[in-house]
C-alpha cells in the first residue's frame, strides 16, 4: 500500500456551527481541499470527547462541501459538551461518518491498521499538539509536519489570554521534540519561531511557504458615507484598536472608520469606548460579515489601517493589497516582507504621521489603483508537499 497523508481536522470540526471561519480555520480548510484534489490517498483525524475518529475521503468531502447534518446530537455529545452543544452536534456528525474510532490510548494501533508506514501526518490548526498524541503517531510509523502560525503567546504573552500561554508553550515543546518538519508562513515568523524552538530544546527541519490569499467575489452591503477606512480583525489587545480610537478623537473632522471583526478577549477598555460611541459617530463596529461583504467594503475604502503590535502573517493586509486598497501598517518585519513597497509603514507611537497619512489618503482617487498579486496556495503546496 502506498504512503498516505493524514490531516488533523480537529480544529475545523470544533468550529462548525460557530460563525465565519477564522484565519486558522481557513488554512486547515485549504489543506483539506488540496488533499481531496490529489490522487494520493488521504484520511482525516479528529480528536473527540470519546477518543479519536478516522475519516475516509468520502467523509472528508462531506465536511469540505458543508454537507454535514448538524441538527442531531448523540448521547456522547450531549454528555461531553453540555456547555457547547454545537461542538457536541459536530462530533456526533463525525462519529456517524467515521470509518474507525479508538480511545485516546489506542491511536497508534488505529493508524497502524489503516495507514502504511512512511505516511505523513499534517497538523495546521495547533490542536492535538500533545506529546502523547505525537508519540503515538510516530509509533505508527508516520512522519509529522506541523504548521506553526506564530509564537506570539511566547514572544508577547501580554497579548494572549493568560490561561493560554503555558498550554501553548507545552504545544511548542511537543513540536520541538517530535516534528519532522515545521511549516513557517514567512521568513520573519520563521526566525521568531525557531528562536523559541531552540529554547525548548530542538529546531526541526523547516520550510517557509506563504499562505494563499484567494480572491473573493464582492457582495454589496451597506457602506458609510465616504471617505472611510477599514480596520479588519478580531478586537483584541495586540490589534491595537485603542490607538485608532485615539486618532479619531484627535481629528477635527474625521472620516468614517469601519471596525470589522468580532470582539475578542482582555480588551474591556476598548469595548467600553466602542459601546459609548454615539449613534452618529463616524466609527462603526460590524461583526459577522461574509467574505464577500468584507471584500466589498475593503474595495470601497480609502485604506486599510493595520496598527498591530505583532502579527504572524496578516491576511487582511494582503486581501486589501490584492484589491488595490492602500494599506497603512505598523512597521513590522512580517508586513515589509509580504507587502514590500505597496504599504506605508509607520511606528505606532507616531500619531502625527498616522493622521497625516490618513488625511492624504482621504483625498486620493480610487480610479487609478493597482493591486498587487498576493501569494497563492499552489505555490504554498509546491514548497510543502515536496518535503512530505
Amino acid at each position: 500500500m502506498a504512503p498516505a497523508r493524514l490531516l488533523d481536522l480537529t480544529r475545523l470540526v470544533s468550529r462548525l456551527g460557530k460563525g465565519p471561519m477564522t484565519g486558522v480555520d481557513r488554512v486547515e480548510y485549504a489543506y483539506l481541499d488540496q488533499f481531496l484534489q490529489m490522487d494520493t490517498r488521504c484520511l482525516g483525524l479528529v480528536r473527540s470527547a470519546a477518543g479519536f475518529l478516522l475519516l475516509d475521503r468520502a467523509a472528508m468531502t462531506t465536511l469540505r462541501d458543508g454537507g454535514l447534518d448538524l441538527t442531531r446530537n448523540d448521547l456522547i455529545g450531549r454528555i461531553a459538551w453540555r456547555r457547547d452543544p454545537a461542538r457536541g452536534r459536530a462530533e456526533a456528525a463525525m462519529r456517524r461518518l467515521a470509518i474507525a474510532r479508538c480511545t485516546k490510548r489506542g491511536l497508534a494501533r488505529l493508524l497502524q491498521r489503516h495507514l502504511p508506514s512512511g505516511s505523513s501526518y499534517f497538523n495546521t490548526g495547533h490542536a492535538n499538539l500533545d506529546p502523547r498524541n505525537l508519540c503515538q503517531i510516530r509509533k505508527a510509523g508516520l512522519r509529522i509536519a506541523v504548521l506553526v502560525h506564530d509564537v506570539i503567546p511566547l514572544d508577547h504573552p501580554a497579548f494572549a489570554r493568560p490561561d493560554t500561554v503555558d498550554p501553548f508553550r507545552r504545544k511548542m515543546q511537543a513540536v520541538a521534540h517530535h516534528a519532522d518538519l515545521v511549516i513557517h508562513t514567512t521568513e520573519a515568523t520563521r526566525a521568531q519561531t525557531e528562536a523559541q524552538l531552540a529554547r525548548l530544546g530542538r529546531v526541526p527541519e523547516g520550510v517557509t511557504a506563504n499562505l494563499g490569499v484567494p480572491g473573493t467575489e464582492p457582495i454589496v452591503t451597506d457602506t458609510p458615507a465616504t471617505p472611510y477606512f477599514v480596520c479588519l480583525g478580531t478586537i483584541e489587545p495586540r490589534k491595537n484598536h485603542g490607538f485608532l480610537l485615539d486618532l479619531w478623537a484627535q481629528m477635527p473632522d474625521p472620516p468614517g472608520l469601519l471596525i470589522l471583526g468580532g470582539r475578542g478577549w482582555s480588551n474591556a477598555e476598548v469595548f467600553s469606548r466602542l459601546d459609548a460611541l454615539p449613534p452618529d459617530s463616524p466609527i462603526q463596529e460590524r461583526a459577522g460579515l461574509s467574505d464577500g461583504q468584507i471584500a466589498f467594503l475593503l474595495h470601497g475604502a480609502q485604506g486599510l489601517l493595520f496598527p498591530s503590535y505583532a502579527e504572524g502573517f496578516g491576511i487582511p493586509a494582503l486581501e486589501a493589497a490584492a484589491l488595490g486598497t492602500p494599506v497603512v501598517a505598523a512597521n513590522l518585519p512580517v508586513f515589509q516582507e509580504l507587502l514590500g513597497e505597496f504599504a506605508v509603514y509607520l511606528e505606532v507611537t507616531d500619531s502625527y504621521s498616522w493622521m497625516e497619512t490618513i488625511g492624504r489618503l482621504c483625498d486620493a482617487s480610487k480610479t487609478d489603483r493597482t493591486g498587487m498579486v498576493p501569494p497563492n496556495w499552489a505555490e504554498h503546496f509546491k514548497h510543502v508537499l515536496t518535503r512530505m
